[in-house]
């Protein structure tokens, strides 16, 4: 038994939820999502929650229950409130700078690195060494953040790069003489 499949999900006020032609359509002040059902889980969308349940009892929908469940939170969450990831850029001379739909990185290359920032994601500089992703997919702020991420990975000696805040690089001694 899955405990995190068996509690329905909320749908707070200013919400609604309808499910049409095997698509879970979630739609709140902030926009829009979508979730592809399975085959294996019934859903269910009574006035003020979303069950999520599995349709047999199969190995397979025993496995998907509480994926699935949890896909459907993070729809409700993202039209609601919304996700955001902060990266922080540590090393000299690495900075940021956010131009309309361009991210600027400036990382220790002989060139600049331009990211484009994708439809549905918004990419804000407070500061040259701080990245703000905000979106209301999950799975694209997370993406995005790894793909910036990706440029200049922290190393462990001196600790450059970009990391996502709150995040513990463990840090090596180097050699002694």
């Amino acid at each position: 038994m899955s405990r995190i499949g068996k509690r329905p999900v909320a749908i707070p006020s200013g919400v609604s939820a309808e499910i049409k032609d095997g698509v879970l359509s979630v739609k709140g002040p902030k926009g829009t999502l979508t979730l592809t059902l399975r085959d294996e889980i019934s859903y269910t969308v009574d006035g003020e929650s979303i069950l999520v349940k599995p349709a047999n009892d199969t190995k397979a929908a025993r496995a998907f229950w509480g994926m699935q469940r949890t896909l459907v939170e993070n729809l409700v969450t993202g039209v609601t409130a919304g996700y955001t990831k902060v990266l922080e850029i540590t090393g000299v001379g690495y900075r940021a700078n956010a131009q309309g739909k361009n991210l600027k990185l400036q990382l220790g290359y002989s060139h600049d690195v331009d990211f484009a920032v994708p439809e549905g994601i918004e990419v804000k500089t407070p500061d040259n060494t701080t990245i703000e992703i905000i979106g209301i997919d999950k799975q694209q702020v997370g993406q995005v953040a790894a793909e910036i991420r990706r440029w200049r990975k922290p190393e462990p000696y001196k600790g450059k790069g970009i990391k996502y805040r709150g995040e513990y690089i463990f840090r090596k001694e180097g050699k002694k003489k």
